[in-house]
């Protein structure tokens, strides 16, 4: 970590004050510092940790989000990816294979990949459009509820639980730690506990969840993710318990929260664009592919990652020495007026859309992708062609600095 400091922006972005703000407040001042020459220097965010740092490089635009994400040889994941200071240890524990750099991070996600094979993602899919029915089933005709508990929240826990095995008995405490783990920071303001002690309790469980499963699928296989996770090998390479059991914490946590967050921003959006929802159900095959994308663009459910510089070097005039941070904005980048028409406006029939919201490209680009567009199709489908007469309320938004989040959204389904 370098102590070396230089001037300070004077855009705040790292307040409290600043992310407490609604999103489109908080992107004129992002907006502000696209229009500079290059990255911006600003001090730490607020921590939830007794843990300093000198400050990070703002990337927020879209060029620079992709330059750092695809030169992982100069900007490095292994010394964490959060932009708010966290020791580097809790981090590796909750992200995997998100904090490694090639080859390490070459070989693991190799051994990932290798564990979806074409039948298993046949029996994904059809999961999910079973999944998917019964959510809407209990939504029709259901009038006042909170959407987010419903729906949004549900069918991305029952991927992750149907892919890694998990009984239908043990899914509301699995989804309960995921979701707690996204948002440690305000469950640890609800409880009086600090942060640290909340996502070790819930790192825990939802390792201690898959290590279980796993042992149970070495003794005795079945048809599903996790027999193949057990038995997939990669040049001499095989999974580790405490391997599995830090895939499922990032399977469960980032491959719940950033679907569910999208369902709901989506859901809101399709509502307060009454000519897009429109537009979408009339002329459904051709527009679904470009509206799952901007679903995605416009929620942008991770706001941001950082990278650390592993050597000298230079963006854009902005000189990075070895060991500055530099956080990637995708919330700002995904709103790059350089890069998209018109970014502040819901357009469901966008093309192209480059967006960030699966990150910048490069290693780390978004292993799960294809089941989160998958999700987003069928669940909208259901949703949108059995529950015309749907009304959404005022949402309560996640105070938070690092997902976009939607806490409560009342609907109306009516009788």
């Amino acid at each position: 970590m370098t102590t070396a400091t230089r001037p300070e922006h004077d855009v705040d972005i790292s307040s409290k004050a600043f992310w407490d703000k609604p999103f489109d407040e908080r992107e004129r001042s992002f907006a502000r510092l696209r229009a500079e020459p290059g990255p911006t220097w600003h001090p730490p965010l607020p921590a939830d940790f007794p843990y300093t740092e000198a400050g990070f490089w703002a990337a927020t635009t879209h060029q620079d989000i992709v330059h750092v994400s695809k030169h992982p040889e100069l900007f490095s994941s292994a010394e964490g990816v959060a932009v708010s200071p966290m020791p580097k240890e809790p981090q590796i524990a909750m992200s995997f294979f998100l904090t490694m750099d090639p080859p390490e991070h070459t070989i693991f996600r190799k051994l990932i990949s290798a564990a979806f094979t074409p039948r298993q993602v046949n029996r994904i899919q059809h999961q999910i459009e079973r999944n998917a029915k019964d959510i809407v089933d209990t939504l029709v005709g259901a009038g006042e509820v909170d959407f987010v508990t419903a729906c949004s929240s549900l069918l991305p826990m029952y991927t992750v639980s149907d892919m890694i095995g998990i009984a239908p008995a043990d899914r509301e405490p699995v989804r309960q730690a995921a979701e707690t783990l996204f948002g440690a920071g305000e469950e640890a303001i609800s409880t009086d506990q600090d942060t640290l002690t909340v996502m070790i309790a819930q790192v825990e469980l939802l390792r201690n969840a898959a290590i279980e499963i796993a042992e149970a699928r070495r003794r005795r296989p079945e048809e599903d993710l996790m027999t193949n996770i057990v038995q997939a090998e990669v040049d001499g390479h095989r999974l580790t318990n405490d391997q599995i059991g830090a895939f499922m914490i990032l399977l469960s946590s980032a491959g719940n929260d950033t679907t569910k967050q999208t369902t709901s921003h989506a859901m809101l959006a399709l509502d307060r664009n009454r000519d897009q929802r429109d537009r979408l159900l009339a002329d459904w095959d051709t527009r679904i592919g470009p509206a799952v994308d901007e679903f995605v663009r416009w929620s942008t459910p991770v706001m941001d990652f950082s990278r650390t510089a592993v050597t000298d070097t230079e963006i854009r005039g902005s000189k990075i020495r070895a060991g500055d941070k530099v956080a990637l904005f995708y919330c700002s980048g995904n709103r790059d007026a350089a890069v998209f028409d018109r970014p502040g406006t819901f357009d469901i029939t966008r093309n192209p859309n480059p967006h960030l919201g699966f990150g910048g490209g490069g290693v780390h680009y978004c292993l799960g992708s294809h089941v989160a567009k998958t999700q987003l199709r069928t669940l909208f489908h259901e949703l949108l062609t059995r529950t015309p007469n749907v009304e959404i309320g005022a949402p309560t938004w996640l105070r938070n600095t690092f997902v976009h989040g939607i806490k409560h959204l009342p609907a109306n389904f009516p009788r």
